[in-house]
Parts: structure tokens; sequence; C-alpha cells
């Protein structure tokens, strides 16, 4: 049977989201490269599918159970954008001016932040080396070893996991990184055995970072929501910005706070592209 689906975007980060609160949806790898696939299938970078909570997380308020797919077919923990998307209609359908998300990587909480704005509560980065995870201990505020030659990418990387696994890159100027050739590359270095998303951040000032993201399993994004808290961290981390910055990415800025309480808060715009049905 035919199934319904919003083609959604967060700054250009794009996605198929399907509605699976009435009857189950179980894609295989192989189907969601089909849907994802640009020119033969709906084309996304993530296929994401909104699922019943179970009985003790409806208790306890939870509004939906959210499962994340990269573009290669294989099933993630989190997704920034993709929950701040599913947020939006959430509440929309809803009413309430909150959601709260079950995902792999823990519960979510999204909050509307004005017209078509959403803020999702990320909950506390990861920063031990077993929680990204690496394959060998190391310090994840900058790293001792050099992950790719590159006259650019030789200051030390910093690693984050906000749900997934994120390396974060200093980078002179972003727009000439070499993200096509290191993003790939470090991907799927051996110091990361679930593999890696890769950031390449320009320190514009103490309150904003040029950030473009090679994701894991997509490639270059125009903007990654994971990818965009990773950096504030780590950039935060060093010292470079403070606590609290806007994130430029391709497809436009994301606000992200790392609050005191540890907390990492993003906020940025939702958007429903069109409408259709999976065959």
């Amino acid at each position: 049977m035919s199934r319904p689906f919003l083609k959604m975007n967060g700054l250009g980060n794009d996605f198929v989201v399907v509605e699976a609160r009435s009857a189950p949806f179980a894609p295989t790898a192989e189907e969601v490269r089909a849907i994802a696939d640009r020119a033969t299938g709906v084309g996304c970078d993530q296929l994401i599918s909104i699922e019943p909570p179970d009985a003790a997380a409806q208790d306890a308020g939870v509004d939906a159970r959210v499962r994340f797919w990269n573009a290669d077919g294989e099933e993630v923990s989190a997704c920034g954008n993709g929950t701040r998307c599913v947020g939006w209609l959430l509440m929309q359908s809803s009413g309430k001016d909150d959601a709260v998300i079950e995902t792999r990587a823990g519960r979510l909480f999204a909050t509307r932040a004005g017209e078509r704005l959403v803020s999702v509560d990320m909950g506390e980065p990861g920063l031990d080396w077993r929680e990204i995870p690496l394959a060998a201990e190391q310090d994840t505020r900058e790293l001792d070893l050099v992950l790719y030659e590159h006259a650019d990418l030789m200051a030390p990387a910093g690693c984050v996991s906000m749900g997934n696994p994120h390396v974060v890159f200093f980078v002179p100027d972003a727009e000439q990184a070499p993200v096509a050739e290191a993003g790939p590359a470090v991907e799927k270095h051996p110091l990361f055995p679930e593999q890696v998303n890769v950031g390449f951040a320009q320190v514009v000032g103490r309150d904003r970072i040029r950030l473009r993201v090679w994701e894991r399993g997509a490639g270059l994004t125009k903007a990654c929501g994971t990818g965009a808290c990773a950096a504030l961290v780590a950039a935060s981390r060093r010292g470079l910005v403070d606590r609290a910055a806007t994130l430029q990415l391709d497809g436009g800025e994301l606000f992200v706070e790392w609050r005191d309480d540890g907390h990492v808060i993003m906020t940025g715009p939702a958007a429903v592209d069109f409408a259709g049905e999976l065959p």
C-alpha cells in the first residue's frame, strides 16, 4: 500500500518524513536508499519515521518515538535538524508549544521559538572518548594524532558526541577547506569504529562560527544540526568562542547555546516543501 510522507527541510538539510503512528514502517536499507535517491526516488539527506511511544513513555509525556536513517540506508541515533522539523509537526498537530520526542539518543525536548522557529534541547554532549566512541583513549578536546594530511587540518581536531559522533577541525577559511577530500577519508578513519560526522569550523568571532559538515552516510549537506551543536561545544572547550554563538551553515543560520547546566539548545527554522505518497 502507498504511504503518505512530507518532504521537509531545516536550512536545506532535507528529509522525507513518514507518519508511522497508525501503521508500522520498517524499511530495509535498500528501500531507504531508493527513497533517498535524488535521481530515481524522492531524494533526501535523511529518512524519518514518526512512531507511537510505548505506554510507559506516553505516561511520561512523550509525544512520539522518532527514527532516522541516513541516505546510505543506515539507521542513526540522532539528527538535529530532523528533530526540529518533527517537533514543529507535532506542535502543529497538538496545538501545544512544546513536544517531547523519544530517539535512540535519548529524550529530546522541542519548544516553539517563533513563526516556524523551533528550539530543541539536545541534552548534554558526550565528551569522554568512550562516548564518541573512539577506538583508543584520546583527549577529545584536542586529539593527539593527525587524521588527514593537509596544511589547514594540522591543528588538533576535537571530538564531541551529540547522540552521534562528530570530529571538528578548526580551519582558517571554511570556504577553502578540503571538505570533499578530507570528509570521506576522515569519516571512515579507524579511530572511529562507528564512523564519524566531519565538521570544518572557521571561528569568525566570539559569537559566530562558519561551519561546513561532511555527514556520515550522507556526504556534504547544506546544514547539520548536531554538527552545529558539536562545533559550538568543541570551540567553547578550546576557549575560541563563548558558550552561545550563531552557526552559519551553507543553508542558513542556527543559534546554539551550551547552557550552564550542560544542555545544548539549538534554535532554527523548519519548513515543509511538499507532500506525497511513497509507492
